[in-house]
């Protein structure tokens, strides 16, 4: 990585592998971002890590990463071999929005907790909070609706489907936690992270 900031790096390396093949997924990646710009004051110093991991969240979809078919893996796995990026947002990227229990699913878990460490969960927290409170084409949202939303594109049948229906009490309750630390930063009774 050269001098440039995070977000400086990170913005033009997920539209270069989003935007021409994926430009639904860009527009979503625009949106999670977006979302982290919009939560930074409960993770101070750590806001352009949040923003660019969001940005980058979802570039392991793009056709010249996937290699597993497990998008947290492939885009990880980029970032860090080809990309040389910054080793938290390497892990965000890897465990994004519950990856675990995809990964587990898929029989992927050991190998994504063998190569990424689990970064601090509270900006796990809030990366999932941003991922899952934007829809597909980057508009705000709510969990449960974003919920629905993937497991009616996928079939509630589908390993994606059983996923993220599995995932949904951990994804409600990373939401919660967001909220919670958002709403006790405006009334100024908490210090950002």
């Amino acid at each position: 990585m050269s001098t440039a900031t995070l977000t400086e790096w990170a913005y033009p390396l997920a539209e270069s592998l989003l935007s021409d093949p994926l430009p639904r997924r860009w527009r979503h990646s625009l949106g999670v971002a977006q979302r982290a710009r919009a939560i930074a004051e409960i993770v101070g110093p750590d806001a352009e890590l949040l923003e660019a991991a969001a940005v980058l969240h979802d570039i392991g979809y793009s056709p010249d990463l996937a290699k597993t078919g497990f998008h947290p893996l492939d885009g990880a796995r980029y970032l860090r071999d080809v990309a040389n990026a910054d080793e938290r947002v390497v892990r965000l990227v890897a465990h994004h929005s519950c990856a675990w229990m995809e990964a587990e699913a898929r029989g992927l878990r050991e190998e994504l907790e063998g190569e990424f460490p689990r970064e601090d969960p509270r900006l796990a927290d809030a990366l999932c909070f941003c991922d899952m409170n934007t829809t597909p084409d980057g508009t705000p949202t709510n969990p449960v609706d974003r919920i629905n939303e993937i497991a009616g594109r996928y079939g509630s049948d589908s390993l994606i489907g059983q996923f993220i229906r599995r995932a949904e009490p951990e994804i409600l309750l990373c939401t919660v936690r967001v909220l919670t630390r958002v709403s006790e930063a405006k009334a100024g009774t908490t210090q950002p992270m």
